[in-house]
């Protein structure tokens, strides 16, 4: 009976995670345009390196254990619209407009059922 709670709680701690990171990737629009990538990818830069650091001096004051110093993260200096993947973009676009069409074919299909049956 234990193994099947852990499995099940491994997968619903992971389901989590990827969820959450759906929904941020969703929320800050990563995969939009991309020069709201551009912004979202420039803030993260600023914000996040602060953050494992404080993260990092919370757990050594927790824990009592000295971390050594991380080294600085790198600096990307190009712009996201000069590489972007066209076929990210194609991709995105087809996942987001699945919904909709999904449905207008199941009504397509249910219309097609109903006609062939009368």
């Amino acid at each position: 009976m234990v193994p099947r709670v852990w499995s099940l709680m491994r997968f619903l701690i992971k389901g989590s995670v990827a969820g959450g990171a759906v929904y941020l990737v969703y929320d800050q629009e990563l995969l939009g345009p991309s020069d709201k990538s551009q912004a979202v990818l420039q803030k993260a830069e600023e914000v996040v390196p602060p953050a494992m650091y404080q993260f990092g001096q919370y757990l050594c004051e927790q824990t009592g254990l000295k971390m050594p110093q991380l080294p600085a993260p790198p600096k990307f200096n190009f712009h996201i619209r000069d590489t972007w993947n066209s076929g990210i973009i194609t991709v995105m676009s087809a996942l987001s407009a699945a919904p909709s069409k999904a449905r207008e074919y199941s009504k397509e299909g249910w219309a097609y059922l109903k006609e062939r049956t009368k």
